[in-house]
Parts: C-alpha cells; structure tokens; sequence
C-alpha cells in the first residue's frame, strides 16, 4: 500500500507566506506554521509529526524549513524517519530545494552523512546573515541613522509602570497588564534607576 504525501511548510512571521514553498506540487495533507525554526514547539509541525505513518512521505521546501539547528535537524529527521520500533514514524522525508530524499527504517551512513553537511552549511549560511545583519546596523549607527526599535510604551505608560513597581504590585502582572515581557518591564526599571 503506497502512502499519502503530506507538505510541510513554515514561514518565519505572520507578514510571510508559502505560497513560493513546493509550489506546482500537489499533496494529500498540508501542514503550514507561522513561527520561528528555533522553536521547534510549532502547532502544525506537532500536527504533521501526529498524523504521518509509516510509508508516508514528508516533503518540506528546504532543510531550514523543518529546523533552524543540527540538534533539531537530526532528532526530527530520526523522528520521521526512523523505524516504529524504535519509536520512528517510518515515513520518508524529502527536501525539494536539496533534492534530497531519506527513506523511513533505517538511515544509511551516505544519508546520515549528507544530512550532516547540508544542515552545517544551512547553519553557517544562518550565521554569515547575521553577522552581515550585525554589521549593517554598525555601519548605520555609525552614520546616525540606525534608531533601533521604537520603544514599547509611551512616557505616560512608563511612568504608570513605575509607580505600580514602586508600588510594590506584582511585577508579572504589571507586565501582563502593558502587554511587554518581564524583561522589558525591568529593562524600564534599570533605565529609570540609571537615570535617577
């Protein structure tokens, strides 16, 4: 019995879309997130990996699509891959971009190697981006255009925040309250205190 093949896409924010990933191609089942590859606690991937069995076929556009680290490249291909026995799904995987196929049941050591060197590269390409990110941004505050975020509170909010702290209110629920993280939240502090 032939299986069913099931897309699997991600784009980093809610502003992207997919439309360009595994375009022209049809699928028995779609799974689509809209969340960072870091976090590999995505609604839809948990989905997918719930709903694939063996002799399924998982296609995904490109290899930084289904993680964003070699630690998460490997535990979810084994995942997917790998036999039932040995808690797999044993459903083949398959990266378009790469051309890439591994078979479910067990990895041979050509698969295990390429996926080594192409989840390097695809994790060193991540980091060259940031480092050219990084030095855009130097380069801009060198010229005086570079601003950063815009700051998440009013003057009048940061000064309700204050007081509420001073206050002695719970610092959680101040936060919750503004809709900004515990961190922003004592960021405000420290700049306020820095500022004293």
């Amino acid at each position: 019995m032939t299986g069913h093949t099931i897309a699997y896409r991600r784009v980093s924010t809610v502003d992207q879309n997919t439309v360009r990933q595994l375009d022209g191609r049809t699928f028995d089942r779609e799974f689509e997130d809209k969340a960072s590859g870091k976090d590999t606690k995505r609604p839809q991937l948990e989905a997918m990996l719930g709903h694939i069995r063996a002799g399924d076929t998982v296609v995904v556009h490109s290899i930084d699509r289904l993680a964003r680290s070699m630690s998460d490249l490997l535990a979810l291909v084994e995942h997917i891959t790998g036999p039932a026995e040995e808690g797999g799904k044993g459903a083949s995987l398959e990266f378009a971009k790469e051309g890439l196929r591994f078979s479910g049941g067990k990895a041979n050591a050509t698969d295990r190697l390429m996926l080594n060197m192409l989840g390097a590269v695809a994790e060193f390409e991540r980091s060259m981006i940031r480092e050219r990110q990084a030095e855009g941004i130097a380069a801009a505050k060198e010229r005086g255009v570079y601003k950063g975020s815009k700051p998440k509170l009013s003057d009048a909010q940061v000064l309700d925040l204050l007081t509420r702290v001073q206050a002695g209110e719970p610092k959680a629920g101040i936060a919750r309250d503004f809709g900004i993280s515990r961190e922003t939240l004592y960021q405000y502090v420290r700049a306020a205190e820095a500022a004293a």
